[in-house]
């Protein structure tokens, strides 16, 4: 099982990785917080201090087309927001 979809890079996130040492990841919807724990400790080499999860429940999407109005909704994500230890930090911009 893939734990660690992909890392949320937004202002927001950034700014609290630059100032609170924390760092945001959408994640598999059927992760704990300790296989969580474990996969940012395997892919990245850091300790971390809390996690926090929460799941982002997906939001109503309408599109008007020549046929009518098509409906739907944008599929469900869970987030982790991840606390390290002090003087501990993930660069992501480090592969590119």
């Amino acid at each position: 099982m893939r734990i660690i979809i992909k890392p949320i890079i937004t202002e927001k996130m950034t700014a609290q990785g630059e100032s609170l040492n924390r760092y945001g990841f959408f994640v598999d919807r059927k992760a704990n917080k300790l296989q969580i724990k474990q996969a940012i400790k395997d892919l990245y080499g850091v300790e971390v201090e809390a996690i926090s999860t929460m799941i982002v429940f997906g939001k109503k999407k309408s599109r008007y087309t020549k046929g009518g109005v098509i409906s739907g909704r944008a599929t469900s994500r869970k987030k982790a927001v991840v606390t390290l230890a002090k003087g501990e930090t993930i660069d992501f911009y480090s592969n590119i």
